[in-house]
């Protein structure tokens, strides 16, 4: 059935649960797993900002993404390495979640991508958007989601 599965993470409560229970569902078809995370690149400068304020600031924001993606993925995959899941955590820089969520799944050889929904209704996604939204009307593989 399906080999590897990509859960596309960010640290709060619903994709803590997403990442859970892929970590079941991969244990229980013997499959690997991927945590995926992907994190905003630095605001752009604005109009007033010097170079020298703008690259602290960039920097400090490059130091700060990296250690949150770092310690989501770590905290899963001890839970799935007590599963007995073969597990793997990536991390990317982007301003476009969508596309590199499926395009990791493509990289990595996933063949099933787990995603949580906030499930905010018509009003909430023109109003904040949804990435799992996105992900299912333009990804060829199958995606389980989770509400």
């Amino acid at each position: 059935m399906f080999q590897h599965l990509l859960v596309p993470v960010d640290g709060t409560e619903l994709s803590e649960k997403a990442a859970q229970t892929a970590i079941d569902l991969a244990q229980k078809l013997g499959a690997a797993m991927t945590a995926f995370v992907a994190e905003p690149m630095p605001p752009l400068p604005n109009m007033g900002s010097s170079p020298s304020v703008y690259k602290r600031d960039a920097d400090a924001h490059m130091s700060r993404t990296e250690q949150h993606a770092r310690q989501v993925l770590a905290r899963i995959g001890e839970r799935a390495e007590a599963q007995g899941v073969k597990y793997q955590g990536k991390f990317l820089r982007t301003d476009g979640v969508d596309e590199a969520i499926i395009a990791a799944a493509v990289e990595f050889d996933c063949d099933l991508i787990v995603m949580a929904t906030h499930g905010r209704g018509v009003f909430g996604e023109l109003l904040f958007g949804s990435h799992t939204k996105n992900v299912l009307s333009r990804c060829k593989l199958p995606v389980l989601v989770l509400h």
